[in-house]
């Protein structure tokens, strides 16, 4: 895949990226190297720190909707969306519903798309528990079975999912 920066049209593009837009678009950008640290998503090459402030604000979905989201704050602890950006640190479990809108789109890049913890099981469990993203791929599963007309396949992933689910 060879593409040509957006911005300058002249480099090959290095650094590719997908925005989610307020309205739920995905919008597809590709830009090289100095670009995207021209405009703020890459750091400089010479900095080695960067502070995590920067960072969650370079992380932040798009530039006008920071103005909202800076203005969001925790009804149950008062905690602002500044006050976390600048420590880094979340004040209460409730904050992850009052920033939602800012923070899934940095926890899916830190995930690499997906927005729920996967987690581990334990080793002192005999058998292994299926996790929440497990109920999902079968559920994904059974749905593209049934659409593919697969009768059989989906009633046996019916009857596991309903065995899982007891």
């Amino acid at each position: 895949m060879n593409l040509a920066c957006q911005s300058c049209k002249k480099q090959p593009a290095t650094v590719h990226m997908t925005d989610i837009t307020p309205e739920g678009e995905k919008q597809e950008r590709h830009l090289c190297d100095a670009c995207a640290q021209r405009e703020g998503i890459m750091p400089k090459a010479q900095q080695q720190h960067v502070p995590i402030a920067e960072l969650l604000t370079g992380l932040v979905a798009d530039k006008a909707s920071v103005k909202q989201i800076a203005d969001m704050a925790c009804p149950h602890c008062g905690m602002t969306f500044i006050e976390f950006r600048n420590n880094g640190q979340l004040g209460c479990p409730s904050d992850y519903d009052a920033f939602e809108r800012a923070l899934v789109p940095l926890i899916e890049r830190a995930h690499e798309g997906a927005s729920h913890h996967i987690g581990k099981v334990p080793r002192r469990l005999d058998t292994p528990r299926p996790t929440e993203n497990d109920l999902i791929r079968l559920k994904r599963r059974l749905d593209k079975a049934i659409e593919n007309e697969r009768y059989e396949e989906a009633a046996m992933l019916r009857d596991k999912l309903k065995a899982i689910q007891a």
